[in-house]
Order: structure tokens, then sequence, then C-alpha cells
């Protein structure tokens, strides 16, 4: 990817539901490397634009507007989605791991996706757990249950597999919405990490931690109704 070229470029985006409008139009660029926050009122609709970022809009809602990302125009019915989701990787604000252990979980993704000898993704699959900050913590017991972390080590494990992937681009949901204090540094202290090597999107209802993360800030604003 040419570096002139942004990951993400969004130009008059919203969401609607037939002829309502329910996100109003947004447009922002995240440049490759760089860090860049979304933030609004609740409701205003910052999840909802992570997932049309990707195509994964709920039935019954549509994007209107241009979203390239990495290149591929995500309004265009040919663009191969599944493909650009393994390169530009949405990680919910839920830290969702699967009833399998700790390495399982950080290779799902892999599995599905990239064909190599296992012990190929088990390599990738560690440096993901480096890169999000979890290796040290887990590297005893990869074959534990996943179920045994606590929720910012489960977070930061599903950060782990969305980077196992090696994605240009990260889209990440309130990364911290779910965590006690300790575990929110933690956490972001890994985001803080990611910049400058990857594109990140960051949506957090918290201000003051966008401006700790970010290099720019995006602002959402509630759609009027009445």
């Amino acid at each position: 990817m040419s570096a002139a070229v942004p990951a993400l470029r969004a130009r008059d985006v919203c969401v609607a539901h037939g002829d309502d409008v329910l996100v109003s139009p947004m447009s922002l660029d995240v440049e490759a490397g760089a860090t860049v926050g979304l933030c609004g009122p609740s409701g205003s609709g910052k999840s909802t634009i992570l997932r049309a970022v990707v195509g994964l809009l709920p039935d019954g809602l549509r994007a209107r507007g241009e979203i390239v990302v990495l290149g591929t125009d995500v309004g265009d019915p040919a663009s191969d989605m599944p493909a650009l989701r393994a390169r530009a990787v949405l990680v919910g604000q839920v830290p969702t791991v699967f009833p399998e252990s700790i390495l399982a979980n950080a290779l799902f993704g892999l599995r599905h996706v990239v064909r190599a000898p296992r012990e190929q993704l088990v390599a990738r699959a560690r440096a993901g757990l480096v890169e999000a900050g979890l290796w040290e913590e887990v590297c005893d017991r990869l074959d534990a249950p996943a179920s045994q972390l606590s929720i910012g080590q489960r977070q930061r494990l599903c950060l782990a597999r969305a980077l196992a992937l090696d994605p240009d681009l990260l889209l990440l949901d309130e990364p911290t919405s779910a965590l006690d204090g300790d575990s929110k540094a933690i956490v972001e202290a890994a985001i803080g990490r990611l910049g400058g090597r990857r594109a990140l999107l960051v949506v957090s209802h918290d201000p003051a931690q966008l401006r700790r993360l970010c290099g720019e800030v995006v602002s959402l604003e509630s759609v009027a109704t009445g």
C-alpha cells in the first residue's frame, strides 16, 4: 500500500434505515500508521460507523457516502469483503473468548484465513500475544481455558487475535469500557504501543482517553430529531 493512500477514507458517510438517517454524515481519513479517535454522545452511532467501514451493518441498515478501506471500495458489490476484513479488523467492545484454550483463541482468526503449517500459525499467534502485551502473563499456560483470564486479559486476548492476522487497519470499539482502572491502563498502554506500525481508528465515549491515544479526534454529532 502506498504511503500516500489513506488506510481509510470516508466522505459524507451516514447510515440510514430506509429514508430515516440514523447516523449523521461524517468524513475522516486515517493515514497509514496513524491513530485517529472517533467520539460522540451516546447513541450517535460511533459503533455503527465502525461496522459500516467493514461492511457489517445489521440487516435493514445501509451506508451512504464513500468508504474506501485499504484501496477497496466498501460500497462496491464486487469487493471481496471477507478478504478485506482480514486486513481491516474490527475488535468489539465486549471481550468475547471462545470455550477453548488461550492459544486456540489467539489462533482462531488465523485458522480461518491463513493456509500455513501449524508452527507458522503458532508463531504468528505468539507475536500477536506479545504485541498485545499479554505474552508474559500467559506463556506458561497457553493450554489453559481462556475463560480463566481476567476481563482485562480477555480484552488483550481479543486484541492479540486480531494482531495475529497482521492487519493494516485496526478498528477498536470502546476497548476499555468494560474494564476497571488498572486494567484500563494496561490495555491503553498496549494500544499506545501499536501507534506508527498500524493504522488505528478508536471509538470511545471518553474524550480524555482519545486525547491520550490519538493524534487526531473526529466528533460524530447526534442526528437531530423532532
